[in-house]
């Protein structure tokens, strides 16, 4: 289960229950939400997909505390082109 709760405009805490419970601080520029959401999608969306993006692919506990949301493109670079479908 994810839950996404802003924090102010750019920043959410998102809380990931699976085997463990984690919590991750998640900056999201204004700039990139544009670039990656969908048509009329807002950011707390944007940031839920993106941990189903990521949960996919590591446990919640591999995933990083804190980061930009622009980081997982480093670490996946499939990441932009997958999220904007």
């Amino acid at each position: 289960m994810i839950k996404v709760k802003p924090l102010d405009n750019s920043k959410f805490e998102v809380e990931v229950t699976s085997r463990s419970t984690t919590t991750h601080v998640v900056t999201v520029q204004p700039e990139y939400a544009r670039k990656l959401a969908r048509q009329d999608e807002d950011t707390v969306s944007l940031v839920k997909r993106s941990f189903e993006f990521l949960l996919a692919r590591e446990s919640n506990t591999s995933i990083l505390r804190s980061f930009d949301l622009s980081v997982i493109a480093r670490y996946f670079p499939e990441y932009e082109s997958e999220i904007q479908r």
